[in-house]
């Protein structure tokens, strides 16, 4: 696949970057609800610019952005990810855009059967975020768009990484699979408010959960 990256013009062109363009460009779900929101901002969506700073600057974002993990398999595949500018720092940035959808299997249900590459993929990411080997009701789609997060940062030589997770659910659905999961890496979240953490690496780790809303 070629790196050479086009500018958008539109939410549409997000559109013939997804896996399958028809099935999930769909009102109401989160592949179109995170291509209208960052259209509308012209830059990083306000919920996720007061993170790190009033005055954060977007840098770069690439929508459906596939980050290679340790091992073989496949790609982590970010909704969205950004580089961005904040009292100095440069950030790689993770999205996770959700209105209903869940985080994908357990670690568990993931590792039914589970080849000898997948317990190897699942300590490299352990190893990567310095956690324990997670407890099988956690999501593994957390520990993989985090470690995308991570891995970026350290290829594009930035001060910082995040993972934000964009909620478009009035109700923060599935907020409890990611506050557990935070609280698997040593951290507590809260609605709409960052929290850090400084990996083994030393690199800083931002996580978040915000709250979006999108128009037609």
């Amino acid at each position: 696949m070629s790196k050479i990256l086009t500018p958008t013009t539109s939410p549409l062109d997000w559109q013939a970057l997804l896996a399958d363009p028809e099935k999930h460009w769909q009102w109401g779900y989160s592949a179109m609800s995170a291509a209208l929101s960052w259209e509308k901002a012209k830059g990083l969506p306000p919920e996720i610019a007061r993170l790190f700073s009033p005055d954060t600057e977007l840098l770069l974002a690439i929508p459906e952005h596939k980050v290679p993990m340790p091992g073989r398999g496949r790609e982590s595949q970010c909704d969205v990810f950004a580089l961005a500018r904040a009292k100095g720092d440069t950030i790689a940035i993770a999205v996770e855009a959700k209105v209903n959808e869940p985080f994908g299997p357990t670690v568990g249900e993931w590792l039914v059967d589970a080849s000898q590459g997948k317990q190897d993929r699942l300590a490299a990411l352990c190893a990567l975020l310095g956690c324990a080997p997670p407890p099988d009701h956690l999501r593994y789609q957390l520990f993989h768009r985090t470690a995308a997060a991570v891995i970026e940062a350290a290829r594009f030589k930035t001060d910082r990484a995040a993972m934000v997770v964009q909620s478009f659910s009035p109700s923060a659905k599935w907020f409890d699979d990611f506050a557990r999961f935070a609280t698997h890496l040593g951290t507590q979240v809260i609605l709409d408010q960052p929290s850090h953490l400084t990996l083994p690496s030393g690199m800083d780790l931002t996580l978040a959960w915000v709250t979006s809303t999108v128009k037609l």
